[in-house]
């Protein structure tokens, strides 16, 4: 029998809840407020919260200095780019690890899981050189497949899991219904898993959107994404803290709507096969 819930334990949750989603998000707010002080506002001591002269000034600058459509092309190019490579790889390994294990199966995820302890620093400079030697430097191409690389291991981890909740006998079914491989995959694995998919899929977005280290490294101007907008922000003459807060903003604002508007997938698919 389920535990009966009081309504004071549901009150003391919820205030629990609110105030690390506040925590959470207020450094976010922050910046979204600042995006609309003046440069002296932004480092005014003791700072002002809500009331300051609010102001668009920056994003104006910001737009007139940068040509912000042209960073957000490349920062779906590379992110939506890399995720889906990622994940077409990543299905049938994770069928295979997940359907048909081995003996070494746990040996190679814990392998993948390892790569990313590595420090990104370690082997930047061989791609560097790789990437000039093939003339890929400051191409969209470089970044997708080194982003899919990355990210790949963290694919793979999350599609087994989800595969792992999948009963084998449904697969097995299939075979004797003749299914070949690829129907296999394609037409009865995939769709029973779409919601671990999905949040694989967000998931990987988000990260590859945020990714900085390579993203600063592996381009000049042809293939800069958001990142390199945020960085240009910041001078040897010092930081503009309102100009930077508004190229931030306008950084994040197209992820945040997209979690916004899939928080509900996302969530699911994080979940999937922990309650049953």
């Amino acid at each position: 029998m389920a535990r009966a819930v009081t309504n004071r334990r549901k009150a003391i949750t919820t205030i629990i809840a609110w105030g690390i989603g506040i925590l959470i998000f207020f450094p976010i707010l922050w910046t979204i407020l600042t995006s609309f002080k003046t440069e002296a506002e932004a480092v005014a001591d003791p700072p002002s919260f809500l009331f300051f002269n609010w102001t668009l000034e920056n994003y104006g600058v910001v737009q007139e200095r940068s040509n912000y459509l042209r960073y957000l092309w490349n920062s779906v190019v590379i992110s939506v780019g890399s995720t889906l490579l990622g994940v077409i790889i990543a299905v049938p390994a994770a069928w295979a690890m997940a359907f048909v294990p081995g003996k070494r199966t746990k040996d190679v995820l814990l392998w993948m899981l390892s790569t990313k302890m590595l420090p990104a620093v370690g082997v930047l400079f061989p791609i560097v050189i790789i990437a000039r030697t093939t003339a890929l430097f400051d191409t969209h191409l470089l970044l997708i497949l080194v982003l899919t690389l990355i990210n790949l291991p963290i694919i793979v981890w999350m599609l087994y899991t989800y595969f792992r909740e999948i009963p084998g006998e449904i697969l097995e079914a299939a075979r004797m219904d003749g299914a070949t491989l690829r129907d296999e995959i394609l037409y009865v694995l995939t769709p029973m898993a779409v919601p671990g998919i999905a949040s694989t899929i967000l998931l990987n977005i988000i990260l590859a959107w945020n990714e900085a280290f390579w993203t600063l490294n592996l381009t000049t101007v042809n293939a800069a994404p958001l990142t390199a907008f945020i960085a240009s922000y910041s001078s040897p003459e010092g930081l503009f803290y309102a100009k930077l807060s508004a190229a931030s903003t306008m950084a994040i604002a197209p992820i945040l709507v997209l979690g916004w508007f899939s928080q509900k997938q996302l969530v699911r698919g994080l979940t999937f096969g922990a309650v049953k």
